[in-house]
């Protein structure tokens, strides 16, 4: 990048960033972008960065003290104030973007049993995965356990909570595949929900 793209608002090229496992070649990072951790007890948990990864101003990723891995992807760009929850487990694939204050939420405190003090409860959770090539709109909430498909877009305010085939459009909270994109030499039946468009054209239906 030039000097002229550095002016307008690209974040700046770090060799590391605190709490970081590994980072890629060619790794950017915005003003503000932090991680949560605490000491790494756990040989095999860690964050990973690939390599052309772009976090813009803001983002925040944690990990805290969780026996997992949150695991981002090259090429991946994450925009400005993401939270990205790795203690249940967060696998971003390559070329993914993500629009403003996306949350990734693999975790959160179990409600049932335990303490009144929502608090005092274990951390819960279960993986996210995220295909590669998927788009995840501004302001979108990713639940813990979802799976969304390579190539799949979430429109921007959704709350997802479950799964998203590959190519598919899921809008709405809660979030549901309204159709799958429409891609050059794919027919629309090979996608895995492609006969629900044209079911609801064929009776009439928007």
């Amino acid at each position: 990048m030039t000097a002229a793209h550095e002016r307008i608002g690209w974040p700046s090229f770090v060799d590391r960033l605190d709490g970081l496992d590994r980072v890629g070649a060619r790794f950017r990072a915005g003003a503000g972008v932090s991680v949560f951790r605490t000491a790494n007890v756990h040989r095999n948990a860690g964050i990973f960065i690939g390599d052309d990864v772009m976090l813009f101003d803001g983002v925040r990723l944690l990990l805290g003290d969780a026996d997992t891995c949150l695991r981002i992807g090259d090429r991946v760009v994450v925009n400005v104030g993401c939270y990205l929850s790795g203690e249940g487990g967060l696998e971003v694939g390559n070329d993914v973007l993500m629009g403003a204050r996306v949350m990734l939420l693999s975790a959160g405190h179990g409600i049932d049993g335990g303490a009144l003090e929502i608090s005092r409860n274990p951390i819960v959770g279960e993986p996210i995965r995220i295909g590669r090539g998927a788009w995840i709109g501004a302001g979108a909430i990713i639940l813990p356990g979802v799976a969304v498909g390579e190539g799949a877009v979430i429109g921007a305010g959704s709350v997802v909570t479950r799964d998203v085939p590959a190519l598919g459009v899921a809008v709405g909270n809660p979030a549901r595949t309204i159709r799958s994109r429409h891609m050059p030499g794919v027919p629309e039946t090979a996608s895995p929900q492609g006969w629900l468009p044209r079911l609801r054209r064929l009776l009439g239906l928007r």
